[in-house]
C-alpha cells in the first residue's frame, strides 16, 4: 500500500508454488487449511475433534463446509466463539508450561520424571521410552 509516497507493507502474503495469493482462512493466530470446517479448526492448539464440532453447532455452521467458502461474517463467529469460550495457543502452552514448572518446583514423583526427562505415565523404561530419553547414548561395556 503507498500513502503518499510512504511504503507501508500489509502482511505478508501467503502464495501458492505458482505464484498466485493464496486466500486463508486466520482464527487465532493460525492460518487454517483449506479443509473441512470441523478438521481446520483443530489445527488450533487446544481445539480438538468434539470441540471443533461444538464451535461448528455453536456457530450454526456445516461442519463438512470448506474453511475458505466461508463469509467474513461466519468466519468472524467462529472467532469470537473461540475467543469467548476457549482457551487456546499461547495461553494455554504457557498454562501448561506453569503447570510442569509447579510440579518440579515442589519435587513430587511427575515433576522428578519431568525435570529428569523420563516417562511420566507409568511408561517402562528398560526398553522403549526413546522420545522421551532421546538418541541412544551407548555406553562402554566392562572388559572381563
Amino acid at each position: 500500500m503507498v500513502l503518499s509516497g510512504l511504503y507501508v507493507p500489509i502482511r505478508s502474503i501467503n502464495r501458492d508454488r505458482r505464484g498466485r495469493i493464496k486466500k486463508m482462512a486466520r482464527i487465532a493466530g493460525v492460518d487454517l487449511p483449506n479443509k473441512a470446517t470441523k478438521i481446520a479448526l483443530t489445527y488450533i492448539y487446544g481445539i480438538g475433534n468434539k470441540s471443533a464440532m461444538d464451535i461448528c453447532s455453536k456457530a450454526g455452521i456445516d461442519p463438512d463446509a470448506k474453511i475458505n467458502s466461508l463469509s467474513t461474517d461466519e468466519q468472524t463467529v467462529l472467532r469470537k466463539i473461540i475467543e469467548d469460550s476457549y482457551k487456546v495457543e499461547g495461553s494455554l502452552r504457557s498454562e501448561v508450561a506453569q503447570n510442569i514448572k509447579a510440579l518440579m518446583d515442589i519435587g513430587c514423583y511427575r515433576g522428578l520424571r519431568h525435570r529428569k526427562g523420563l516417562p511420566v505415565r507409568g511408561q517402562r523404561t528398560k526398553t522403549n521410552a526413546r522420545t522421551r530419553k532421546g538418541k541412544k547414548k551407548t555406553v562402554a561395556g566392562k572388559k572381563k
